[in-house]
């Protein structure tokens, strides 16, 4: 399974499918155990990423950059939820924006 992070005017960002339509800032992913999501950062900003729930994942380090790809193995059953926090902030990177830049919460059940 794939997700992007995209640029978007309201909130600056938010979760993308694989050819970068917006799907919002908080999504929810059904996987079978042992499934991999792969999220690339299609937006310039570069995102930490946090386990905020769930068994523990192998995130290595948090520090995602633009135009990287982050792969997440789900290697147990439960309910996962992790936060992506833009690191540079919409105004830093001088791109137009409305309203604050959304805080990604990614929700994974994993069966």
């Amino acid at each position: 399974m794939r997700l992007t992070i995209v640029h978007v005017v309201q909130g600056c960002h938010v979760w993308g499918d694989v050819n970068g339509q917006p799907l919002g800032p908080s999504r929810t992913l059904k996987v079978k155990r042992g499934a991999a999501v792969s999220i690339r950062i299609n937006c310039p900003m570069s995102f930490d990423f946090v386990q905020l729930a769930g068994p523990k994942l192998a995130l290595g380090a948090s520090l995602t950059h633009a135009g990287t790809v982050r792969t997440l193995v789900f290697a147990k059953r439960g309910v996962y939820k992790l936060q992506a926090t833009n690191v540079e902030s919409s105004e830093q990177m001088g791109m137009p924006t409305l309203g604050p830049d959304n805080t990604l919460v990614l929700t994974v059940r994993v069966s």
